[in-house]
């Protein structure tokens, strides 16, 4: 079986009913060759390093990449120790992936607000102690440690991802990170923009900005879904993140506000509680797609397994260099994933490495 390394998807997509759906998911994504398994962070059943580790077992292929879990909820020995432990665990697959959080949840939490500073801070920490270093008296952003060590017998170069949204973080991503994992649901315009913001960054900061993978995470909802399927993976994903970061959405799309402030007075979503693509029911969503301008959504891959090639494709056209097949377990995708093996142009990734941080060799 080829591996496709520039392809990916998500375990575990939406809100599972049990972690163990993991199992069949990564074994068949395997099979299918599908490159790296990307793993998202709840804090109920998705603690990622958990999955992290139960990936890294159930399999010998694949590339696995935390997209994200935040600098903020453990102790910086205890994620080293996490990112090392995958590290070797799985012959160097892992990649740990950063991201900043949403706002709200951390104000739930009563979790302080994650800035660019820390995040960079943090990544050079990571980074000391991989190599074995002995940190004594760290005083910066990411916090003050009297001691941070693994010890002298480790000097490991383990690749990070970054997921990022906004301006500084993908600058951020470009000078400090290996990878970068874009926003769903961005316009072609925003895509290309990004990533060449992401490149420009990593050439600025004295980088190859060929060795920085910049991942689009891109729906792929294929027609061969129930509709009822389809609406919850669509509109009701889309209206879940104009619940929790709808301004950011459409700032960065340049998006018009208006629509946004019409969804948000709506009644049904003013006193809506919860997810909307988790709890929504089909008439819910019905009622939500009514709100949500099809352009909106248009930046995804649906219609039959080769219009959904021909969008994933477009992808790779607008500079990104992997394709994240977003919101869909491996048994959906198959259809997608055999019509792209069809008509995939090999020679272009030649040599992509199956860590999905990873350098090409």
């Amino acid at each position: 079986m080829i591996r496709m390394n520039e392809l990916a998807f998500y375990t575990l997509a939406g809100a599972p009913r049990s972690p163990r759906d993991l199992v069949e998911e990564v074994t068949h994504a395997e099979r299918l060759g599908i490159g790296s398994a990307f793993i998202s962070e709840r804090f109920n059943i998705k603690e990622a390093a958990t999955l992290s580790g139960a990936v890294g077992a159930i399999s010998e292929e694949i590339g696995i990449a935390t997209a994200a879990t935040n600098h903020n909820t453990r102790h910086p020995m205890v994620t080293a120790a996490f990112a090392m432990t995958m590290h070797r665990l799985t012959g160097g697959r892992f990649s740990l992936g950063l991201g900043r959080g949403i706002a709200p949840m951390f104000d739930a939490y009563g979790l302080p607000h994650i800035k660019t500073a820390e995040i960079e801070d943090f990544v050079g920490l990571m980074r000391r102690i991989w190599q074995g270093e002995v940190i004594v008296g760290h005083d910066g952003p990411a916090g003050k440690y009297p001691l941070l060590t693994m010890g002298p017998d480790y000097a490991e170069y383990i690749p990070m991802t970054f997921t990022a949204f906004g301006p500084n973080s993908l600058a951020l991503g470009g000078r400090a990170f290996d990878a970068v994992v874009l926003h769903t649901f961005f316009t072609d315009e925003t895509t290309e923009r990004c990533v060449r913001q992401v490149k420009q960054a990593a050439e600025e900061a004295g980088r190859d900005p060929a060795s920085v993978r910049v991942w689009s995470c891109f729906a792929t909802v294929g027609d061969h879904l129930p509709e009822e399927l389809r609406l919850k993976k669509t509109v009701g994903r889309m209206a879940t993140y104009l619940q929790a970061y709808g301004d950011l959405m459409v700032k960065t799309n340049d998006w018009d506000p208006d629509v946004l402030r019409r969804f948000r007075e709506d009644d049904f979503i003013a006193g809506f509680r919860g997810a909307l693509d988790t709890t929504g029911t089909t008439a819910d969503l019905e009622h939500v797609a009514e709100l949500i301008p099809e352009a909106w959504l248009a930046p995804a891959a649906s219609g039959s397994a080769e219009q959904c090639v021909a969008k994933i494709q477009g992808q790779f056209d607008l500079g990104c260099d992997g394709v994240i097949l977003h919101g869909a377990s491996p048994h959906e995708l198959e259809p997608i994933v055999e019509a792209y093996r069809e008509n995939r142009p090999a020679s272009r990734f030649d040599g992509l490495a199956a860590n999905p941080a990873g350098v090409s060799v």
